[in-house]
């Protein structure tokens, strides 16, 4: 199996982020986490390492806001223009607003990189520091790299993305993403044939749900802790299955707390379901390891051996997948939770 991987990641470490009460805590999507699954692959004899490749901006511009991207390209830079106490000591700093602009009634009207944070940044945990633009750029090439791989003949490839982008919309950050890795490659591979995202991320994929919403030629699931009491809270729920021309094509599966193997597989079975009748010629698969029992931010209680019977059962499509890394925070099983996976694929 190709595995597309790259030290950029490494340039996006905030200090801190902002938890639930306002408390600041050691940032949860951190460098450790790569080190964790690159352990536990460089040893597998199926695994071949690869730096990714360069698309371009028009990939990433083909789902995400043009505005949006140059904020992200622009923000430290102004940040640090704008305050000279965090020019003195940037690395102790990380960018986030005070205020966060409400959609129905917001304009991106703000010429303050603060105003056009709030509009831009859909929560307290996409801090923003020196690398981050250049660490996002990279992360979209390695999922574009893996879905060139899949086009090229692969049955799999697996995209060792950093950082994670499900939970980025079409011109919002959120949830440590920035760019929806997982939208850009399947958009991609939309134009090559018909293809479906599946997200097995404890949370739910509500920027990969934005993009696609109102599009009927690339399917979306996500299958993830409800909502009524998980992150994201406002998106996810089961009756919002698409609009206009996307009405049918996205399905919502939110489970309760203490979801198991049994009950993860059960929902798992029916979204294969859902895949097999739209028919895709393609795969992309967002896999975050944030299902497992223990994980400090999600509520299942999945195995290791579920990791194992997920793989097994989303390889049975026999469909030519790229499976992008998405969240996992117990990172001491972190890394072979994810070969346990990527095994069944290889």
């Amino acid at each position: 199996m190709k595995i597309f991987y790259s030290e950029e990641h490494r340039q996006h470490y905030p200090p801190f982020e902002i938890f639930d009460g306002g408390i600041r805590v050691p940032y949860y999507e951190n460098p450790d986490r790569m080190d964790r699954i690159l352990a536990a692959l460089k040893g597998m004899a199926w695994a071949e390492f690869s730096e990714p490749e360069e698309f371009g901006l028009d990939p990433i511009l083909a789902v995400h806001d043009e505005g949006y991207l140059n904020f992200l390209t622009s923000c430290w830079g102004e940040w640090l223009a704008s305050d000279p106490e965090v020019a003195a000591s940037p690395e102790t700093h990380a960018f986030l607003p005070a205020t966060f602009a409400l959609r129905r009634k917001a304009r991106p009207t703000s010429t303050t990189v603060r105003g056009l944070g709030g509009y831009y940044i859909m929560d307290l945990s996409a801090c923003i520091v020196a690398g981050t633009y250049k660490a996002s750029l990279t992360s979209a090439n390695i999922a574009l790299s893996a879905a060139s791989s899949i086009v090229q003949g692969l049955s799999s490839a697996f995209a060792l993305c950093r950082p994670p982008g499900h939970h980025a919309g079409k011109d919002y950050a959120g949830g440590y993403c920035f760019i929806n890795n997982a939208s850009v490659a399947a958009n991609w591979l939309s134009q090559k044939g018909k293809t479906a995202i599946l997200d097995i991320d404890y949370h739910a994929g509500n920027g990969t749900q934005d993009i696609f919403y109102e599009r009927a030629d690339v399917l979306t699931i996500s299958i993830h802790g409800d909502p009524d009491f998980e992150y994201p809270h406002y998106i996810g729920f089961a009756d919002e299955t698409g609009a206009d021309a996307g009405l049918g094509f996205h399905q919502n599966f939110p489970l309760p707390k203490g979801t198991d193997d049994a009950d993860y597989l059960t929902a798992l079975d029916e979204a294969l379901n859902l895949i097999r009748g739209f028919a895709p010629e393609y795969l992309v698969l967002s896999f975050g390891a944030d299902t497992f029992d223990g994980d400090p931010l999600g509520t299942f209680r999945v195995t290791r051996a579920g990791f194992a019977e997920i793989g097994k059962k989303i390889s049975g499509l026999n469909l030519p997948v790229a499976i992008i890394m998405e969240g996992g925070y117990a990172n001491e099983a972190l890394g072979d939770n994810t070969r346990t996976l990527l095994e069944n694929f290889k």
